[in-house]
């Protein structure tokens, strides 16, 4: 686990051209992120679980790893207003993969894709924090704001992240697009 500061990851993230790759999505299409005009926002997330199975050991103590339920909802509930602010794209990221993921958007009637870094290229790709547990490869939860490709704001990090939605909905009002 690394110990990179929470605004070292902010400041090296901000600016950052994402890497050209494709990842799956639960839509069925995949999605390369470098090549989409406008405004996107990506939030990064741990795990889901389905309901009635057991999180990882520990997990309840690890720092910012519950909520991402909270997280994906606060998403869906917002989506029209993002959209209604300038949001061209809007997805979740996970390092679970599409076939898991794709329980998570039915049970939650999330409106937008989740894409998958289950190889886990993008994280390395961008260096993104993460951490391990059971075996488990995991993002550490936050969220980009990217214009044409490349990365302009970082939310890093979520500590409240049934808030996280709003708080992108109020950066995207303060910062509309040129």
């Amino acid at each position: 686990m690394s110990m990179e500061s929470d605004m070292h990851v902010i400041e090296r993230l901000t600016g950052q051209i994402v890497p050209a790759l494709s990842l799956p999505a639960t839509n069925g299409q995949s999605v390369d992120l470098s090549v989409l005009a406008g405004r996107t926002v990506v939030y990064a997330y741990p795990r889901t679980s389905k309901p009635g199975t057991a999180s990882p050991t520990g997990w309840d103590e690890i720092p910012g790893a519950k909520g991402c339920t909270p997280q994906s909802c606060s998403f869906r509930d917002h989506a029209t207003e993002l959209l209604a602010v300038g949001v061209s794209n809007l997805f979740g990221l996970s390092s679970q993969t599409t076939a898991y993921q794709k329980e998570a958007v039915e049970r939650l009637h999330l409106p937008f894709a989740l894409l998958s870094d289950a190889d886990h290229r993008f994280k390395e790709a961008m260096a993104m924090p993460g951490f391990d547990v059971d075996g488990l490869r995991l993002f550490k939860r936050l969220t980009m704001i990217l214009e044409d490709g490349k990365i302009t704001k970082v939310f890093y990090p979520v500590t409240a992240p049934a808030q996280d939605a709003e708080n992108v909905l109020q950066w995207c009002r303060d910062n509309p697009r040129a």
